[in-house]
């Protein structure tokens, strides 16, 4: 799953045109390194970070909330 789906799907950001800000500006981390790339692919185990909330990617055919969880 790229990224960006992966932030919408999470509810962590609004629209598609939110997640492409976010992810250019700088917002977001994958496994701890600053992404700027919208279309990186995400692998299961990937942890994402916004706003100070971190999901792990376990498995895009889970449902949401299935996924990953968050960790304070």
């Amino acid at each position: 799953m790229k990224l960006d789906q992966f932030l919408k799907w999470q509810g962590l950001v609004g629209t598609g045109g939110e997640a492409k800000q976010r992810i250019q500006r700088g917002d977001v981390r994958v496994n701890g390194a600053i992404e700027t790339r919208r279309g990186r692919q995400l692998a299961p185990g990937d942890a994402v970070a916004i706003d100070g909330r971190e999901v792990l990617m376990l498995s895009p055919r889970l449902g949401r909330g299935l996924d990953g969880g968050f960790t304070p």
